[in-house]
């Protein structure tokens, strides 16, 4: 499922950790999620700390920032972190790419519908990130696309990075681009997303 490493950079040391899915023991059950005791004799659901369940809290823990930058977002527990953190008074931004933004699946809408200050590339070619900067020292970045498809079938890796220059590096990316799409506020157009 993953692994914890620290190594020196330029003085400094880099804190991280390597997420690997896809998670074998299936989506978390909710209440462990929320540090509760299961009470479903027979829940399916994992009951461990999962990848999955190591990146969400991860996400949980921004105080200050969250911004994120990703292709897609239609993991329904991914996008309510974010909205979680967005509702405790964390500064959450997201910039995705604009096709995917309504896509079937998709969970903008309803961060977006949050409050939560959504842009997106408007562009014939893919914004393609998979990135997430929280509190402006720790960086989450790798191969893994927001989605169920990734938590549970496809072969991705997720780095988690404290290192507060490494995420300094895609926070400026991340400045750059939202500049740049300025004008492309995303604020839903309809089809609402994966919601049940």
């Amino acid at each position: 499922m993953g692994a914890c490493f620290s190594s020196p950079t330029g003085g400094g040391s880099t804190d991280a950790e390597v997420l690997f899915f896809p998670d074998s023991a299936g989506m978390p059950c909710r209440r462990h999620l929320a540090g509760k005791e299961c009470r479903r004799a027979n829940c399916t659901y994992a009951h461990a700390d999962t990848s999955l369940v190591k990146l969400l809290r991860r996400i949980d823990a921004a105080s200050k920032t969250l911004d994120v930058c990703v292709f897609t977002i239609t993991c329904n527990e991914i996008a309510d972190a974010v909205v979680r953190a967005h509702e405790r008074g964390v500064k959450v931004r997201v910039i995705s790419d604009d096709e995917q933004a309504n896509s079937t699946g998709s969970d903008l809408r309803a961060i977006a519908d949050a409050g939560i200050p959504v842009r997106t590339d408007a562009a014939s070619t893919h914004m393609h990130h998979k990135f997430a900067i929280v509190d402006g020292a720790t960086l989450i970045n790798g191969s893994f696309n927001w989605t169920r498809q990734a938590v549970l079938g496809n072969q991705e890796n997720v780095v988690i990075a404290r290192d507060a220059k490494l995420a300094g590096v895609f926070a400026k990316e991340f400045d750059s681009m939202w500049g740049k799409f300025r004008g492309n506020e995303y604020a839903g157009r309809g089809g609402g997303g994966n919601r049940a």
